[in-house]
């Protein structure tokens, strides 16, 4: 797969990077938080549970989080993968919220996680002369204006009929009349939010998934701390914290009514779903954004692939697994066919993927009305809730939430600083990135794999290559998954956090979207990968294969039903492998 060559001394990295996610990092955190009393306990990993953490600790602060399933296992994993501003806030006329995430946009890209985002370029088609392009002319010229140098090109152009078809060769004729092209930031929400966990850990915070709250403990009506279940083991731990962060999206509500009641705002959840098609079925130099009767639809590019979504309806079923329907899918193959020569069929969609928004509930009943803000709020002394935005604005949400928190601890704590703390991998990532020819050389990795690994791992690249220098059939691609090399498997469980098959193919890889077999076929490779690291035996294997294709077959056949209701049916028949753990 290279060149002839050995590794080189990038790989002779004798001590870690950064504090890895290992198991035996994961058991300690436990052990310590049953041990030590916290200043804050944030239960929720998601991106706004993992940024509080890393917002608390990097203020001195002495700081727990846990997860009931896996990293970014819920919202955070299934997003459009964008930081943007949002164009539909601006028709709003919420510039308020379209300039925060314009500015989160830019820190993201150029300070927080280069090495995890990049811009990218769409294309927003006319489908009507004069006035379609002076209403759309202007609100994106506004947008474009107040994004200005903001992470991505300034380069907002207005395209003619001709240009627009030699960009998107794919449009159907006779329908547009034109376009815009702007640029918007992209990332992989997924990894993202795993590497905030990881930097928290790496500045001294406590992190541990498959630990599931239980249960709060008061003293003298104030909340004091929580039960946590390790959903690995089934033991219980008493952490005693002086100050508890409720971040877990969708799930607030649920965590409320263990203190006995509903706090001040309310979360009502929209299920947005997102198809997955090969680059070779839709021809585009750019992605492409264009209206619906309801909201945007994006046709977003990854790799080899199309992500196109979304839809935006409420969802009052299973919170943990929503499923997307026959009729999800079929609106959105409607929309996007709307614009296409060569219409897409079920036939043509990889992989799909739904998740659930955590909205502020209001008067309105159409979820696409209620308010993309977030709140925050202090429902019982010493417990601290937040809940609503959008991912681009993670980071502003944890800061507020943070900012409650410090308010019921002693006095001396200082403002956020997250605003100049670069995640894992960043540090570095320009320098090596320039080099990747080199590193390429001295590694024997053919540059394209080189270039694959900066922009999933940064400057934590090294860590990877010791792994490969230890057993050279690691760099091997995964035999059924020829996107991903056996390392970045073996890595996910030795430093990333993942616990379990589903947590290493649908988070720290997209294997589960991006292979038309949903990633059954690889299963088992994988399992074995890790299996040494996990502490596995054949047992073991078989059963995390077993759950894992099961997982798949539910999702399909949810993904044939006409509804919600037999969709969510469909899907909960294949259960959350930790929901098995010892009670």
């Amino acid at each position: 797969m290279g060149g002839e060559g050995t590794i080189g001394p990038m790989a002779s990295a004798s001590t870690s990077l950064s504090t890895p996610l290992s198991p035996a990092a994961r058991a300690d955190a436990l052990r310590r938080m049953g041990t030590e009393e916290l200043d804050v306990l944030v239960v929720g990993g998601g991106v706004v549970g993992a940024g509080a953490a890393l917002d608390a600790v990097t203020r001195g602060l002495k700081v727990g989080l846990v997860e009931a399933r896996d990293w970014a296992a819920g919202t955070s994993s299934r997003s459009s993968k964008l930081f943007h501003g949002g164009l539909r806030y601006l028709e709003q006329l919420n510039f308020a919220l379209v300039f925060e995430a314009l500015k989160e946009r830019k820190l993201a890209l150029e300070t927080l996680c280069p090495h995890l985002a990049h811009p990218v370029e769409f294309l927003y088609p006319l489908q009507k002369t004069g006035i379609d392009r002076a209403y759309a002319g202007l609100g994106i010229g506004v947008y474009d204006v107040m994004g200005a140098g903001r992470g991505v090109p300034s380069h907002l152009r207005h395209h003619g009929r001709r240009k627009t078809y030699e960009d998107f060769p794919s449009a159907k004729p006779g329908a547009l009349t034109g376009s815009i092209t702007f640029y918007e930031g992209q990332v992989d929400d997924a990894r993202h939010t795993m590497m905030i966990a990881r930097t928290a850990a790496h500045f001294g915070a406590l992190v541990a998934s498959s630990a599931r709250v239980s249960g709060f403990t008061r003293t003298a009506g104030r909340i004091t701390g929580a039960t946590v279940t390790d959903l690995e083991t089934g033991g219980a731990v008493e952490v005693r914290a002086k100050h508890v962060i409720n971040a877990t999206g969708v799930w607030v509500d649920e965590i409320q009514e263990m203190i006995g009641g509903r706090g001040q705002f309310r979360v009502r959840a929209s299920k947005g779903i997102h198809l997955v098609v090969p680059r070779e079925r839709i021809s585009s130099r750019t992605g492409i954004i264009t209206r619906t009767e309801k909201s945007l639809l994006f046709v977003i590019p990854w790799g080899n692939f199309w992500f196109i979504g979304t839809t935006d309806t409420d969802w009052a079923l299973d919170l943990a697994h929503p499923a997307a329907s026959a009729a999800d899918i079929d609106y959105v193959l409607e929309h996007v066919n709307a614009l296409l020569l060569d219409p897409l069929t079920r036939d043509d969609v990889i992989g799909v993927y739904a998740g659930l928004r955590p909205l502020l509930a209001g008067e309105d009943e159409s979820t696409s009305k209620l308010s993309r803000e977030h709140a925050v709020s202090s429902p019982a002394p010493g417990l601290t809730a937040v809940a609503g935005g959008k991912y681009t604005t993670y980071r502003i949400m944890a800061m507020d939430a943070v900012d409650a928190a410090v308010k019921d601890l002693d006095a001396g704590t200082g403002p956020s600083i997250t605003e100049d703390v670069p995640l894992v991998g960043a540090d570095g990532y320009h320098a090596l990135w320039n080099s990747r020819r080199l590193l390429a050389e001295r590694t024997g990795l053919e540059q394209s794999w080189v270039e694959h690994l900066l922009n999933r791992y940064g400057s934590l690249l090294p860590e990877l290559l010791d792994l490969v220098e230890a057993d050279p059939t690691l760099a091997e691609p995964l035999a059924d998954a020829r996107e991903y090399l056996r390392v970045e498997a073996v890595y996910a469980a030795s430093h990333e956090g993942a616990l379990h098959l589903d947590d290493v193919l649908a988070r720290r890889t997209r294997v589960s979207i991006e292979t038309w077999d949903r990633g059954t076929k690889v299963a088992e490779e994988v399992a074995r990968l890790v299996a040494p690291v996990l502490g596995w035996d054949d047992a073991d294997v078989a059963r995390e294969v077993e759950h894992y294709v099961a997982r798949v077959a539910a999702e399909r056949e949810s993904q044939t039903q006409p509804d919600d209701l037999t969709a969510d049916a469909a899907r909960v028949g294949a259960p959350d492998v930790r929901v098995g753990a010892p009670s």
